[in-house]
């Protein structure tokens, strides 16, 4: 049974597709970040496996989070009767050196998905440093904010209204006020 995992709704499957076909009589594919505490489909492969079975993932990040959830995993498979194979790395994790080269291999991934998150984290402050917004767009536009601060400064509109008006809520026009540096 094949499990395959892609971050974000954006990212495709294929290239895991493509290393799991002819290997696997079920493949199941989950679509949410490695960091999520719960995976309902890798949790449902786990029910349905038995002893004899084999667990089959296109890449050690593609199924753990860390090393140490690496190897919890493979022990609790193992313990079931339940075979493991890592398609990029050809691990047979029942045998010693197989195990060996799994534990060095799952160490290797944590230690890649920590420069990861490292070089993004400086990669985003270094951005903040040159004034670049990050996140996910600003609702309002200075154009927009301007417009609306003026009309209820002339006691046209209100807040509420003008948060209508621009299809916002409240809570973001006065975040847009604050940030072009406007009070109400």
């Amino acid at each position: 049974m094949g499990y395959l995992r892609v971050s974000t709704e954006e990212q495709r499957p294929d290239r895991q597709l493509d290393g799991l076909k002819g290997l696997c009589d079920e493949v199941h594919l989950e679509k949410l970040s490695a960091t999520s505490k719960k995976r309902p489909v890798y949790q449902k492969i786990l029910k349905k496996l038995k002893a004899g079975d084999t667990l089959v993932v296109w890449d050690l990040d593609r199924a753990f989070r860390s090393t140490v959830d690496a190897l919890l995993e493979s022990e609790k498979l193992r313990q079931r009767g339940i075979e493991f194979q890592i398609v990029t790395l050809n691990v047979d994790t029942s045998t010693p050196s197989g195990e060996l080269i799994y534990t060095v291999m799952a160490a290797f991934a944590q230690f890649e998905r920590q420069n990861l998150i490292k070089r993004t984290r400086e990669g985003m402050a270094a951005a903040r440093r040159r004034g670049k917004h990050i996140g996910r767009p600003y609702k309002l536009d200075s154009r927009d904010v301007a417009h609306a601060h003026a009309k209820i400064h002339a006691g046209k509109s209100t807040i509420m209204g003008m948060a209508r008006e621009l299809g916002c809520s409240r809570s973001t026009l006065s975040h847009a006020f604050q940030r072009f540096g406007l009070s109400l």
